[in-house]
């Protein structure tokens, strides 16, 4: 049986490097492990308990809630935006926090990785990513960590898939994100 981890990518751009490295994610999943990445992000209201009704929650919010109840564990792929968290991802992570106490994310692992123009890679996002997370319901994976700094540089003329570096990194993220999974369902 193929563990399920939905990629969420933080980037709308569709050359973002973040979404290559999703890509990237894609290509590399170890066996037994299925990454699949959420498309439609951008047509997902901003969460609203007022919209946010049984029965008639927004078409995009549905296919989000539904594609996280079928994962089995989660991969954020977060750039950095003045400092933190886009908006989009956030938004996405408020949309499965709810309904309060019966979230998608129900303890499922969850690990956040990315990679920025900065020096850091975008580290503050990433660590904001895995806060609301936590506080979601997530498990958050504090030991499956990837931050690649210079993305505007080091991906200029490189996909992330070609970069040996970068490919065996995702791929240790990956396994270990699939080891969590099988650790969770064990439990």
């Amino acid at each position: 049986m193929s563990v399920r981890i939905l990629a969420l990518v933080g980037s709308l751009r569709a050359g973002s490097h973040n979404r290559q490295l999703a890509e990237a994610a894609v290509k590399f999943a170890p066996e037994g492990a299925d990454v699949e990445i959420f498309e439609g992000l951008a047509e997902i209201p901003f969460y609203n308990e007022d919209i946010d009704v049984e029965g008639d929650v927004p078409a995009a919010a549905a296919k989000l809630r539904a594609a996280a109840q079928a994962a089995d564990g989660f991969l954020f792929f977060s750039p950095e935006y003045n400092g933190t968290i886009p908006a989009v991802l956030k938004n996405a992570i408020d949309w499965l926090s709810r309904p309060y106490g019966a979230g998608a994310f129900g303890g499922k692992p969850a690990a956040v990785v990315g990679t920025a123009f900065g020096q850091f890679g975008g580290v503050w996002a990433q660590d904001e990513t895995r806060k609301a997370l936590g506080i979601a319901g997530a498990k958050v994976l504090e030991d499956v960590k990837l931050s690649i700094p210079g993305s505007v540089v080091r991906f200029a003329e490189t996909h992330p898939a070609d970069d040996a570096e970068v490919a065996a990194q995702l791929t240790e993220v990956i396994a270990g994100l699939h080891g969590h999974v099988g650790e969770a369902a064990a439990a």
